[in-house]
């Protein structure tokens, strides 16, 4: 910014050309908010069920009403615990109250604004306005409570009160063109007069917090309220010597469990409390002594020049010093979707907006809690949480799994309780523990208070409330280690959904290329300069016209420090590139700036590829300079400055020039365009807001130079893209570069194989793609790997059609215009230093070094989540299995149990806290990266989970009761009967704990033979493992009445090891069966699915659906059969976007494969695809629709369908009307209805019939013959 010689305040901010591959400059298109998320893996896609509650795959965007079904439909015991790290319903609620309050003060002060406007239309604030008299208030001119008044109000009288822009920057001691001074003590004043820029945080939970949410487990309350009456009956029959042991150890137990579970949880609040710091940390550049500096958002002051672009956040709040085409999105504040331009008529910023558009410079007047968006950040609390696909589906696997532990409970304790009150209970001499009319009433209540004890704490063993909560452990521990390979994760269930992405998007610069540019190559003329930087071969008006355009047509800056040392640039690297050539050639860049003024500005256009900007000179004259991507530029050229400085026509060069741009992409450079035109000044709009308004002209300009920009690829991205081909994950490059730069790039990182992959439609440039179809885009996007040219909504169209064709896709962004595609994603992947703030909230991951290599290992800590998960779930399975089963068959067939509650609650522990952390806690390993992606319905419980959980379960359940019966002859006799049963009880207790101790290994890897493999690198694994081997002994060997055990010979403490260890050995066993291909799970959850739907059938018996008519009296109608799908049994995964062409069938028809029938018609836009079947459109579930055959309005709302078992026919039936009345009589004799739909269908055009039928869902039906 610079001071021109007629004394107006000018700015050095121009159209600069940025370095988004996807040159992503101009606002972003409206959100649509297709929140669909695509199914990926078809092989289970028949186990999908609208009804499902537990089945929210969309959790990316998804409905909180749908987040409130699964969360009712779970069971859950400690609510307040399970649900922690998900959405607060009700503080959402309240966020929104108060900003609408805050909103509702913003639109007055916008109305009271836009009224005095229209009174006062002439008032302008123009920056050099003389401030009147102040008294000093401290060190500065003006006190906080006025600078708060005025911005908050948007009082322009009271800014032109001060003296207008550059009164006040007098007034706060800065300066529009330098900034502040930015030394400590100016700091520390400025900090201390006006505040920080931070607000007090609402405090996160406390340690005694979460000590009382583990307190809310319902099991526990009943278990301490059972301890509590067990102790005073024991005291009082036995005494308080002896009488505390059975209370006393239940209710210190449950007291252990509570206090480790509140431990770890407070540890995973802390690490979650980090990263949101982290993430609220924003990096921006300001100006401080003339320089352009980097400091985060916490450290700006009052008296900040901060320089904005599109795409910013607008950090404080402020003042517009100076600004070209600004436009402000203030939704975020105010609510209203319209964007504010802002001049100095409107020259207010309110902090938390973002630039929507153009550039500009501010002054800041308040920061931190005397903004508005301060104080609406200390209200409420933005770490609200959000529900993860995982957390959702272990939620009805937990649920599951507690109703069966619960029914099993209910039976334990039936069957205790029968033969304790039938005398079928003995004790340890044989005599029966209860005898009505003799066994005193206080020992009978204390024997049943010990039952209902078991049997509740086989529920808490039974539920596992810690299986959810897993999913928060292992990614708060992934998001932590994440952090260190440079990922910051702004959503949770991006790290488990990255383990299923089967292709990423990527742009080029900066993260494939290392974004460090260099002007190697220029052509002035004919000529070409290699090395370019020799300023004597280029004729002196030339010289001139590219040092004008360069300095002034660019949002770098050059600084040169007083004692004349090294020269620092700063901008984007395209622009740092371009203007150190320019200093090469001996550009001084104040001095240039300062020649010409700044009339107006075309900031860099993401569909225009280039920018530019208007300069009025000395002489009046104007020049109009354009500057982007070299063909583009080139066809907008009719001349050309020859190496003479003189004008030539360019018509007979044009070839020259675009092959000298084609050799140069060609070895991988990015070639930009310089160009210009002379204009006349009474041409340009005088009027502010006309000239505003106002477009460049891009034509007759005059071609300057040509320059290519070297921008080496990564060294890491070969291997990289190596990594992603072998774990099935293919790479695309989408780059605004020239496809033939882009072709050279891809090829040297490997993303393109050979020349010979360098042909149509592997490479394709945006323009061509966009103009397709969209059933040609979705044909074509899975072959495409390199765009060039592209747009960021050709990018878009990229992801939504590579989503509709089955793709979980990830894609990285870095400019406010892939904020759709980065939303649009599964995945979003934005640019910690080359994105914008609006391209990182709409992002779920920042890559902080903007490394392609640091994405690769996001796949791999997806992966590692997901695989992390599922050991846990084996592990915990296991132990349920086993601890269920053995206690029930004991407790059936002697009346007693060989883990009595504190065993239980101490191998609950092992389970939920130690066990979670010690799997979840694993770090990925090169053997994930050898896997297919995670389908994104592949069951949680695999067939080799299976295998190996039943193999261990087994194992355990059969050597435990063989103790258990015949246990005291196998163990050497005891001096007593008692002693000798409480040697065996604590022999099977201890033998049970061994095994999963060493189980713990196996469920390290569920797949390998090797189950040691890395196990020294976890320390916390083996540090857990140590702990819960020395716990043990110390129970054993010590807490002896507190347990209910005695202490163990070293014989049987090695006969419990050798039980354990054969775990291993049985492992390599287990591993050698094979398995079925098909989910085993598929087999357990149909019924339960079948129950739900006709439960949901029945909840609709009421309603009735009708649906469009249907044109046309000829179709063709038949039951889809086997050849119609992949396979038999298996449904067509094409259902699942609507509609496929039927490669079986002549002519160009489509077909919808459901379970049911579907009528097939040749495809036009006045005819329809009838179905009968299970239907789910836009916010109706239906039996019978019909529907376009161009598709379905949302990928969500497609069929959830399959194709039927029965062997089908081919046969073929004309829709006429006797076939609508054997149609008709057809669906009454297969008794379909309870649930009546009604369809109006149009046999004829002049004539309509309608048909009524009951169905009833039973199966699909046939048609005869």
């Amino acid at each position: 910014m610079t001071t021109s010689s007629n004394g107006h305040l000018t700015v050095n901010i121009a159209a600069g050309h940025h370095d988004n591959d996807d040159t992503n400059n101009a606002p972003p298109p409206p959100d649509n908010n297709n929140n669909d998320q695509h199914v990926n893996d078809d092989d289970d896609e028949e186990l999908i069920d609208p009804d499902d509650p537990f089945d929210i795959t969309q959790t990316k965007n998804a409905s909180h009403e749908s987040l409130r079904r699964w969360r009712q439909a779970a069971l859950v015991l400690n609510a307040s615990r399970r649900f922690r790290y998900t959405l607060d319903f009700k503080g959402e609620e309240e966020k929104q109250q108060k900003k609408s309050l805050i909103r509702a003060h913003a639109q007055v002060i916008r109305a009271a604004l836009l009224f005095r406007l229209a009174g006062e239309r002439e008032l302008v604030i123009s920056p050099e306005a003389t401030p009147p008299h102040q008294t000093s208030l401290g060190d500065y001119g003006v006190g906080l409570e006025e600078l708060a008044s005025m911005s908050k109000d948007q009082n322009i009288s009271a800014l032109q009160q001060l003296g207008g822009v550059k009164g006040l920057s007098n007034l706060l001691k800065s300066n529009p063109d330098k900034g502040i001074s930015g030394d400590d003590d100016d700091l520390l004043k400025r900090k201390n007069a006006f505040g920080t820029n931070t607000y007090p945080r609402k405090k996160g939970r406390s340690f005694w917090r979460f000590l009382w949410e583990a307190w809310q487990d319902l099991t526990l309350i009943i278990l301490i309220i059972a301890a509590a009456v067990s102790l005073v009956l024991g005291i009082k029959t036995e005494g308080l010597e002896e009488g505390w042991y059975d209370g006393g150890s239940i209710a210190f137990a449950v007291l252990l469990v509570i206090v480790v579970t509140a431990v770890s949880d407070y540890r995973q609040s802390l690490q979650f409390q980090n990263l949101n710091a982290e993430k609220q940390n924003i990096q921006l550049e300001i100006i401080r002594s003339g320089r352009t500096i980097k400091i985060s958002i916490f450290d700006i002051v009052v008296g900040d020049v901060i320089p904005l672009k599109i795409g910013d956040q607008v950090p404080a709040d402020g003042v517009l010093i100076i600004g070209h085409s600004l436009a402000i999105d203030e939704s975020s504040m105010t609510g209203e979707s319209k964007i504010v331009h802002k001049d100095h008529k409107a020259p207010f910023f309110m902090s938390g907006c973002k630039v929507a558009d153009g550039v500009g410079v501010m002054l800041v007047t308040g920061v931190g809690i005397n903004t508005e968006w301060g104080l609406l950040m200390a209200s409420i609390s933005e770490d609200t949480g959000e529900e993860t696909p995982l957390q959702v589906r272990l939620n009805g696997v937990a649920t599951f799994i507690g109703i069966v532990g619960l029914s099993v409970a209910v039976l334990v304790l039936a069957v205790l309780l029968g033969r304790y009150f039938s005398g079928h209970t003995n004790d340890l001499d044989g005599n029966p523990e209860f005898v009505a009319g003799r066994t005193a009433i206080s020992h009978a209540v204390d024997d049943v208070i010990k039952i209902f004890t078991i049997a509740v704490t086989i529920v808490v063993v039974a539920v596992p409330e810690g299986l959810p909560l897993a999913v928060t452990l292992t990614l708060a521990y992934s998001m932590r280690k994440m952090m260190a390979d440079k990922a910051l994760v702004r959503r949770l269930s991006a790290c488990e959904t990255m383990g299923s992405a089967t292709t990423i998007c990527s742009d080029k610069t900066g993260t494939l290329t290392l974004n460090q540019m260099t002007v190697v190559e220029a052509y002035v003329g004919r000529n070409n300069l290699n090395p370019p930087d020799d300023s004597s071969k280029f004729h002196p008006e030339a010289l001139s016209l590219i040092n004008e355009s360069i300095a002034q047509n660019s949002t770098g800056n050059v600084f040169v420090s007083k004692d004349g040392g090294a020269v620092e640039v700063s901008g984007s690297p395209t622009e740092k590139a371009i203007l150190s050539w320019a200093v090469k050639l001996g550009m001084n860049f104040d001095l240039t700036r300062s020649s010409s003024t700044v009339l107006h500005v075309f900031p860099f256009n993401s569909e225009k590829k280039r920018g530019g900007v208007a300069l009025k000179l000395a002489d009046s004259g104007v020049h109009i300079h354009w500057k982007g991507a070299a063909e583009i530029v080139l066809g907008a050229c009719n001349q050309y400055l020859d190496s003479n400085g003189h004008l030539q026509s360019i018509e007979e060069q044009k070839a020259f020039f675009k092959e000298a741009i084609d050799d140069m992409a060609a070895r991988s450079l990015r070639c930009v365009a310089i160009a210009y035109r002379s204009y006349e000044l009474d041409q340009i709009p005088s009027n502010e807001e006309d000239l505003n308004q106002w477009s460049l002209p891009e034509d007759e300009l005059v071609l300057l130079a040509i320059v290519g920009i070297k921008d080496p690829c990564r060294p890491s991205v070969k291997d990289a893209v190596r990594i992603c081909t072998e774990a099935g994950v293919k790479v695309r490059m989408v780059t605004g570069d020239n496809l033939q730069t882009a072709k050279a790039i891809a090829l040297e990182c490997g993303i393109l194989a050979s020349n010979e992959d360098a042909v149509e439609p592997n490479i394709i440039e945006g323009k061509v793609f966009r103009e397709l179809s969209e059933q040609e885009r979705e044909q074509i996007a899975k072959k495409i790997t390199v765009m060039g040219r592209s747009s960021p909504n050709d990018k878009l169209l990229l992801v939504q059609a590579l989503r509709k064709g089955g793709d979980v896709v990830a894609v990285t962004g870095d400019g406010t215009n892939d904020a759709p595609a980065l939303h649009e994603a599964d995945i979003g992947l934005s640019m910690g230093i080359q994105g914008t703030e609006v391209a990182k909230e709409s992002s779920d991951i920042i890559i902080l070094d903007d490394n392609f290599a640091s994405v690769v290992k996001v796949v791999r800590w997806g992966r590692s989540v997901y695989a992390n998960i599922q050991k846990f779930i084996q592990f915990q399975l296991t132990v349920n299995v086993a601890a269920l089963v053995i206690n029930v068959v004991a407790a059936i067939s002697s009346g007693d149990v060989p883990l009595n509650a504190v065993q239980l609650l101490w191998v609950n522990l092992i389970m939920d806290t130690l066990g979670a952390l010690a799997l979840a806690t694993e770090p990925p390993t090169d053997h994930l990266m050898h896997r297919s992606p995670v389908g994104r319905r592949e069951p949680l419980i695999t067939n080799i989970m299976w295998r190996n959980l039943i193999v261990q379960a087994l194992y355990q359940i059969t050597v435990l009761l063989v103790l258990n019966f015949a246990g005291e002859s196998i163990l050497p006799k005891q001096d007593t009967r008692a002693h000798g049963f409480q040697v065996k009880n604590t022999l099977i207790f201890n033998a049970f704990v061994m095994c999963q101790v060493f189980n713990e290994f196996n469920a390290r890897k569920p797949d390998e033979m090797n189950v040691f493999r890395g196990v020294t690198k976890n320390r916390l694994f083996m540090g857990i493992i140590g702990v819960t081997f020395i716990l043990q002994i110390i129970i054993i060997e010590f807490l002896g009445k507190f347990a209910s055990t005695v202490r163990l010979h070293w014989s049987l403490w090695l006969a419990s090891i050798l039980i354990g260890l054969v775990s291993w050995p049985l492992a390599i066993a287990g591993k050698l069966i094979p398995v079925p291909k098909t989910p085993l799970s598929r087999y357990f959850t149909k019924p339960l699915r079948r129950l739900r739907r006709s439960h949901a059938l029945k909840r609709k018996d009421s309603s009735t659906a009708r649906v469009v008519s249907l044109k046309y009296s000829r179709a063709t109608l038949f039951p889809p059969t086997p050849s119609e799908g992949r396979s038999k049994n298996n449904h067509d995964r094409h259902a699942l976007v609507g509609a496929k062409k039927d490669s079986n069938h002549n002519g160009d028809e489509r077909l919808c494969v459901l379970r049911g029938l579907c009528l097939r018609l040749p495809t036009s836009q006045d005819r329809y695809i009838l179905i009968f079947g299970r239907v789910s459109i836009p916010n109706v579930v239906c039996d019978l629709a019909i529907v376009p055959p161009s598709g379905w309005p949302q990928r969500t709302s497609c069929p959830r369908c399959f194709i039927p078992r029965s062997e089908g026919s081919k046969s073929k039936y004309n829709l006429t009307q006797e076939k609508v009345a054997n149609f008709e009589r057809l669906l009454k004799e297969e008794k379909y209805g309870s649930h009546k739909i009604e369809l109006a269908m149009e046999t004829l055009p002049t004539s309509a019939l309608n048909v009524k039928a009951e169905l009833k869902e039973k199966g699909s039906p046939t048609l005869k013959s």
